[in-house]
């Protein structure tokens, strides 16, 4: 039996399920299909758990690190992290039945399955019990998202060798831990496992942990990690994984001429994605992917086939769950025939949520000037902020990055107590054409943490006011 659609999304992450409520806002009769998940990997094992987990770590880190500064002191302290995974997954469980509710409020036809191109028009979809069923489309979306890197050459032990998918579903913690890879989801696990007081060691392959931030977060969050004793080793490749009987497992690493040997019961890697492209029907529909095997869209998510767009992590734009929802509006917009917004990937608001968070959007500091800016380059740091003095969380900064020319806000670069929360504010500002000046003229509440905010900008005219 065939059922026909104005539009099939093929995928239920941030991206499709987000496109699947907006398409059908627009009158489009919708279908989504997922072969495991609405919500995908973000609601069901990956943000939203992990927001959770880091919240119990935050509770465990202040109960053994901060008593005396707190004034409370206790024996036999016991922390059952089995708890804190339970009730990751009740968060994640609840928003999932919440995505399933938004479907049918809005109409949305759900399809468990496998799903497969056949042609530009229609979808093959076969469900777990080997059914198959045709539906067709004017339009598609591929929404499939993005799969970890786990080189089979590290695959050892699936006990001792984990991806984020079984590091976050794990009820046990590991007495000891070697990460390999620095990014977001490498330094959030660091958070969490050290907050525990699990022996924790980063490997990063580049010169600094969070390469891809400013270099002053980078060293900042380093500084701080040492102060939880957490091991970093940057500029160190991963040479080979050992697995040792009953042992744990060795990690070979080297760095220049040199190696070493880790020791640790579990391996956390952490070294990227990959789309999930292959067995979608791609090739045959002749649909055109990089040698990366990313999606190839123009501005409007539109590929190279006409009536077939791709959103989110399988295009590699900027793979955030964030990301993957703004294209999707965009992607039913455009189908729709709605005048929508061009998406600005290097303007998107990036938030990385270890112990001081970290946030970020645009270039920066080295990029403005390899770029040729003539920039101001202005800091303000939480330790002269009210409320961060409060809460005891006061390492880190705002830092602005403004053309002297235009003064437009080319980067911000946040790490400190909640500051994936500030982010909002300058993305606006910066999408809007606003300048520090008009972020310093805007009066904000007192005490808050956005006050570093208004102070920034402040001192980007030149008259910082607590500083």
């Amino acid at each position: 039996m065939e059922k026909n659609y104005d539009l099939i999304i093929i995928g239920a992450g941030p991206g499709g399920y987000v496109a699947a409520i907006r398409a059908a806002q627009l009158g489009q009769k919708t279908a989504i299909i997922d072969k495991r998940w609405l919500g995908g990997v973000c609601l069901n094992v990956g943000c939203i758990p992990s927001k959770s987990l880091l919240k119990n770590a935050d509770v465990a880190h202040t109960l053994r690190k901060r008593g005396k500064e707190l004034g409370f002191s206790f024996d036999n302290l016991n922390l059952d992290y089995g708890v804190a995974v339970k009730r990751s997954r009740q968060v994640s469980n609840r928003l999932v039945k919440g995505v399933g509710f938004l479907m049918k409020k809005n109409g949305v036809d759900v399809y468990m399955g496998a799903a497969k191109l056949v042609a530009k028009d229609k979808v093959q979809v076969i469900a777990e019990d080997g059914s198959k069923r045709s539906l067709d489309a004017k339009n598609i979306i591929l929404a499939t998202g993005a799969s970890a890197i786990l080189p089979a050459a590290w695959q050892v032990n699936e006990e001792k060798v984990l991806s984020y998918l079984e590091a976050i579903t794990q009820d046990k913690l590991p007495e000891s831990v070697v990460i390999i890879g620095s990014g977001a989801i490498g330094v959030e696990f660091a958070t969490v496992w050290s907050s525990y007081g699990v022996d924790v060691t980063i490997v990063e392959m580049l010169p600094r942990i969070v390469p891809m931030e400013d270099e002053e977060v980078s060293a900042e969050l380093a500084k701080a990690f040492k102060k939880r004793k957490i091991k970093m080793l940057v500029g160190h490749k991963v040479e080979g994984i050992e697995d040792v009987e009953g042992a744990g497992v060795k990690v070979r690493v080297s760095v220049g001429e040199e190696e070493k040997i880790l020791e640790a019961a579990q391996v956390l890697v952490a070294v990227g994605f990959r789309p999930n492209s292959k067995n979608i029907g791609l090739e045959e529909v002749g649909i055109q992917i990089n040698e990366r095997g990313f999606v190839e869209i123009d501005e409007k998510m539109g590929t190279n086939i006409s009536g077939i767009w791709a959103i989110g992590d399988l295009t590699g734009k900027l793979m955030l769950a964030h990301v993957g929802s703004a294209m999707g509006i965009v992607a039913a917009e455009q189908i729709a025939g709605l005048e929508t917004q061009v998406l600005n990937y290097e303007m998107m608001p990036r938030a990385t949520y270890c112990q001081p968070q970290v946030a970020s959007f645009g270039i920066t500091e080295t990029q403005a000037r390899e770029r040729g800016y003539e920039i101001k380059v202005v800091k303000f740091p939480f330790q002269a902020n009210g409320k961060a003095l409060g809460l005891g969380e006061y390492a880190g900064w705002v830092k602005l990055i403004v053309d002297e020319k235009s003064e437009q806000l080319l980067g911000a670069h946040l790490i400190g107590p909640e500051v994936t929360e500030l982010l909002p504010e300058l993305t606006l500002a910066q999408m809007m054409q606003l300048t520090p000046a008009d972020i310093s003229r805007n009066v904000h509440a007192h005490p808050t943490l956005s006050e570093t905010l208004m102070e920034a900008a402040h001192a980007a005219e030149g008259m910082a006011i607590h500083l």
